[in-house]
């Protein structure tokens, strides 16, 4: 998708947002949902002039929520098929061509990194949680996964890191990234 077909598409959605943002045109939908009408019966149901209705018909009709047909003398409108039935988050993500969905989480990773480990040593333990964590799940790639470590190979490893290799230790044990038991470590899997 080009750049300008992506920008048409997202005023095409902002348009179905803003169709929807009114009061009147969400009775007028939950209204042709239950059945076909045509606009005079929709001003006679919700007490408003019929040229009101008609704007908001014509604002619905523009996005494809509903479609008009004609019937003798009156255009009956019904539901469009298709774009209620999609879900909020089909309609607000927006396509990222080339990029999949690691590349923001990746970033933040590496930006917590490099704040975080300078010249392969850690500065200090981050105090918001989410950093903490994205800290100590690059510390624990250090141990291979179900092999038995003993306390004193666990301080050496984590040395290389930082000074207090008690406070790693016990951070990495609360967040469940690595077990102990009677003295022996264990990185979880």
């Amino acid at each position: 998708m080009s750049k300008m077909q992506a920008d048409a598409n997202l005023a095409e959605r902002a348009q179905l947002f803003k169709a929807l943002g009114h009061p009147a045109r969400l009775l007028i939908l939950n209204l042709v949902r239950a059945k076909p009408r045509h606009g005079e019966e929709l001003a006679a149901i919700l007490n408003l002039n019929p040229a009101t209705i008609s704007h908001h018909l014509n604002k619905l009709a523009h996005v494809g929520l509903i479609k008009p047909q004609k019937d003798q003398y009156y255009q009956v409108y019904s539901l469009a098929n298709g774009l209620l039935n999609k879900t909020l988050d089909e309609m607000v993500r927006l396509p990222q061509p080339g990029l999949t969905g690691a590349v923001a989480e990746d970033a933040y990773r590496e930006k917590v990194l490099r704040t975080f480990i300078k010249q392969g040593r850690l500065t200090h333990l981050p105090a918001q949680l989410k950093k903490r964590q994205v800290v100590l799940e690059e510390l624990v790639t250090e141990f291979e996964p179900d092999r038995l470590y003993e306390e004193r190979e666990v301080n050496q490893i984590l040395l290389e890191f930082h000074e207090d290799v008690a406070t790693l230790r016990r951070e990495m044990i609360m967040n469940k990234l690595m077990t102990r038991e009677k003295g022996i470590y264990r990185r979880v899997s």
